[in-house]
C-alpha cells in the first residue's frame, strides 16, 4: 500500500492535493501545471503507466484515466476491442477502451464525490493502488 502523508480528516477542497501527496510518497514523477489536472508516470512490470486525474469542481467529480503504453495493432484491434468487452461486462467499476488517437488500452473511471467525508482519502488511496 501507498504510504499516505495528508490528514485523516477526509476529503479537502480539491482531492487532487491528496492524490498529489500519495503521489510524492511513492517517489513517482508527476505534472500538476494546472490546479485541476494532475499527470502521473511510472514504469510497471510489463510497461509504462500513465496517470491521468482532472477534477470537475462543479459536478464534485474527479475523472481518471490510466494509460498504458502498449499500442495495439491494427491487425489485432478487432480482437482486442472483443476481448476488452468481455472484460468490461465483469467489471463493476470502471471500463476499458481502446484510446481513438494512439490505439493505446487505458482504463477509465469517475469518482463522483459530492459530500464525501470520512473515507474519502481511502477512497483515493484505493483508486492509486488499483491503478
Amino acid at each position: 500500500m501507498s504510504t499516505y502523508l495528508a490528514t485523516e480528516a477526509g476529503l479537502q477542497n480539491n482531492p487532487l492535493d491528496i492524490i498529489e501527496e500519495i503521489v510524492i510518497a511513492n517517489e513517482w514523477l508527476f505534472e500538476r501545471n494546472a490546479n485541476d489536472e494532475l499527470i502521473v508516470e511510472l514504469s510497471g512490470r510489463w510497461c509504462h503507466y500513465r496517470l491521468f486525474f482532472v477534477w470537475q469542481r462543479d459536478i464534485s467529480a474527479l475523472q481518471f484515466s490510466c494509460q498504458f503504453d502498449l499500442k495495439v495493432p491494427a491487425a489485432r484491434r478487432n480482437v482486442v476491442h472483443e476481448l476488452l468487452a468481455v472484460m468490461n461486462g465483469r467489471m463493476w467499476l470502471g471500463h476499458f477502451e481502446i484510446c481513438p488517437e494512439d490505439c493505446m488500452p487505458m482504463f477509465r473511471h469517475t469518482l463522483l464525490l459530492r459530500g464525501s467525508r470520512g473515507n474519502a482519502v481511502e477512497t483515493l488511496e484505493d483508486l492509486v493502488e488499483i491503478a
